[in-house]
């Protein structure tokens, strides 16, 4: 669904015939250059109230956002406190607890709300004050809704593409390629009521594409979605990010589904903005888990340990061993910016060799989001 349309008006009865009842032929050029190229020769922008024509494969393509103190509150209940933020490109995942303001952030970034405190900026426009333009650089995919009853669905993404300012011929060649891209080609002239959820999904991804956004936001892509239709989607929305150079911003509760697509988390708590990371980048945070087997002393193995003011946990006969480095001294960093492993596996060697502690097994364990997100969270 385009941004600048959350919620659209039925189809005309009226209009019924223009929907053409025949396919458009794909054009074996578009497939061939991929979907960043699927775009139309010229297009008309009216987003601020002038007409002018576009060449989108030479339309400068600014995907910055920038979130400067942003506030808001409900009812004098604030929502949101002090964020600020600014993102260039890729996926990212937007994470928190219920009621941690993730709904909220997405909709001040859509301009779906008015701003009582700071700014928002979509490759350099002022949500606040041109806020049509703004949004005709945003695709919105949420949660519920974005289903028109007695509307097919090609009919719907072509509706939509006019209301982003397309013409109606542009529009319903864009409706067909997206839907296309999307794997609706065979259904595309099915009533929307009549889609299973998966389908609605994909519908849903073509809405938020048909108008050629800069960015993407993403509100719960699979909830419902069986096994095999969230792994469809999740592909989808990896390609988008990954290979089509979309900007991606993922809400959801399944930490697995950000680890599939993104590559870096902000993590929202109380309405605060409470961590920034790579989602890959637990190497760069100083509480590292150490994964530990051995035979002898436990005792006095364990009293050593706390001395280096480690945690540590059982399962079976291993021995989970949580360390801050930068309370070991000055521990080494790689050339990404990472710690080291070497700083805590061998701070763990001298415990054992003092207290006569035989070693079978000792590794860095990889930290999971989840880990990772119980961790920031909870504190």
């Amino acid at each position: 669904m385009c941004a600048s349309c959350a919620s659209p008006r039925r189809w005309p009865a009226e209009n019924a015939g223009a929907i053409n009842p025949y396919p458009i032929a794909i054009r074996d050029e578009t497939m061939r250059r991929g979907f960043r190229h699927v775009r139309t020769a010229t297009r008309i922008s009216t987003m601020d109230g002038t007409v002018t024509k576009v060449n989108p494969a030479t339309a400068p393509r600014d995907a910055r956002i920038r979130v400067s103190s942003l506030t808001f509150a409900y009812a004098r209940r604030p929502v949101l406190q002090d964020v600020s933020f600014g993102l260039e490109s890729g996926a990212i995942g937007l994470l928190g607890p219920n009621g941690s303001g993730k709904t909220t952030l997405l909709r001040c970034l859509l301009g779906q709300v008015p701003l009582p405190a700071g700014k928002v900026e979509v490759a350099g426009l002022d949500m606040a004050s041109q806020a049509r333009r703004a949004r005709a650089r945003l695709g919105w995919m949420p949660e519920r809704g974005g289903v028109i009853p007695g509307m097919s669905g090609v009919g719907l993404v072509a509706y939509l593409g006019e209301l982003s300012g397309l013409p109606s011929r542009d529009a319903m060649q864009r409706a067909h390629e997206v839907l296309h891209y999307v794997g609706l080609a065979d259904e595309r002239y099915r009533k929307c009521e009549d889609y299973s959820q998966g389908m609605k999904q994909r519908l849903k991804l073509a809405q938020a594409l048909v108008h050629d956004p800069a960015w993407l936001f993403l509100d719960e892509p699979t909830s419902g979605l069986d096994p095999r239709g969230r792994v469809a989607i999740l592909e989808l929305i990896r390609d988008l990010a990954w290979n089509k150079g979309l900007g991606v911003i993922l809400s959801t509760h399944l930490l697995a589904d950000v680890e599939s697509v993104c590559r870096e988390i902000l993590v929202l708590r109380e309405g605060r903005l409470l961590a920034r990371q790579d989602v890959d980048g637990n190497a760069r945070e100083p509480r590292q888990v150490f994964e530990v087997e051995g035979f002898g002393d436990e005792d006095a193995f364990a009293a050593g340990l706390q001395r280096l003011e480690a945690q540590v946990t059982h399962q079976n006969r291993l021995w989970l061993v949580t360390l801050d480095l930068d309370r070991l001294g000055h521990p080494e960093k790689d050339e990404q910016g990472g710690y080291r492993a070497e700083v805590g596996t061998g701070a763990i060697l001298e415990i054992a060799a003092e207290t006569g502690f035989a070693l079978r097994r000792l590794r860095r364990r990889p930290v999971t989001l989840a880990e990772e997100f119980y961790h920031l969270v909870e504190g």
